[in-house]
Order: structure tokens, then C-alpha cells, then sequence
């Protein structure tokens, strides 16, 4: 495969063209991907026209302060939770007035793992459109694997949820 096909269909190439195509702005919450994500689709030529803000919430009191997660869900659930996740995208949505946001949150490793949690768990939420969703991963690999697969995995979520949205 050459450099230029790669680059033309590169997961937020295509995400950036159906956030165009629908009108629909994006924030992303980023955690465990720590800005990693919000760059991968700033690589996208026109991304400009759909991303306004993105939000890199890495300790629980960013989470409270900008996206608005609640202290009980912290609290009761912890930061890397399916129930973090949806309120960090749904958080980030409502602050950006986004139609659409990606949110990640995981033990990135090397350590931080715990026989519940382990090491490559990550969730991420995508809410499009009103609808939010959180898939749970677990991503084998170093710090710097675990990232990407999560960025990958994310971008993908939120096109398969911007194909769906009529």
C-alpha cells in the first residue's frame, strides 16, 4: 500500500468526511489517550470546519470540572467505568455543543492494573446525535500500544456510529 492511499483512507480521513458531510461538530475527552486522539483528527485535511474543542481530562478533577462527571460516579465506579466513559462523552458533547464526541478512559500501563482492572482496559464513549454508546477493551501491549489501539478502536466506533446516523 502506498503513503498516499494510506493517508486518503486513514480512519479519520473518512470521520472527518462524514462530520462534513452531516453538518455534525466533534469534541473529544480524552483520559488515558491524553490528546492523542484529538490529534489523529487534526491530521485530517478539513477537520477545521467540524472541530472546535477537545478536552483532555486526565485526573477525576478535570473530569468534575469540565465535562461534569459526576463525583458519585467517580466515586462509586472509578475513573477507567462504562459509566466515566458515557458521562465524559456525554459531558464533552453538552460543554462543545458537539453533535458528536469520543471519550477515552483506561490503565494505559505500565502499572495502575489491578486483577479487575487490568492493564489495557480502556472504554470509550461515543456519543452521535443524542445516542451515546461505550464499548470496553482490553489492549494487550506497551503504554504507547495500548494508546494507539485505543485511538484506532475509538475512530472506528465513531465512524460505524456516523454511518448509522440517517
Amino acid at each position: 500500500m502506498n503513503e498516499t492511499y494510506e493517508k486518503e483512507y486513514a480512519p479519520e480521513v473518512r470521520v472527518a468526511q462524514l462530520l462534513i458531510q452531516r453538518g455534525f461538530t466533534v469534541t473529544t475527552a480524552e483520559s488515558c489517550t491524553g490528546g492523542l486522539l484529538a490529534g489523529r483528527l487534526v491530521n485530517a485535511a478539513g477537520i477545521s470546519e467540524v472541530l472546535q474543542e477537545g478536552y483532555i481530562t486526565y485526573s477525576n478533577e478535570a473530569k468534575e470540572k469540565l465535562l461534569h462527571v459526576s463525583h458519585q460516579t467517580l466515586e462509586t465506579y472509578g475513573a477507567v467505568s462504562e459509566q466515566t466513559a458515557l458521562e465524559m462523552a456525554q459531558g464533552a458533547a453538552r460543554q462543545a455543543g458537539a453533535k458528536a464526541a469520543l471519550a477515552t478512559t483506561g490503565i494505559a500501563g505500565p502499572d495502575g492494573g489491578t486483577a479487575e482492572k487490568p492493564v489495557g482496559l480502556v472504554y470509550i464513549g461515543c456519543y452521535v446525535n443524542g445516542v451515546t454508546i461505550v464499548e470496553k477493551h482490553i489492549f494487550a501491549g506497551d503504554r504507547t500500544q495500548v494508546r494507539t489501539m485505543a485511538v484506532e478502536t475509538a475512530l472506528t466506533l465513531l465512524e460505524q456510529a456516523l454511518q448509522s446516523v440517517d
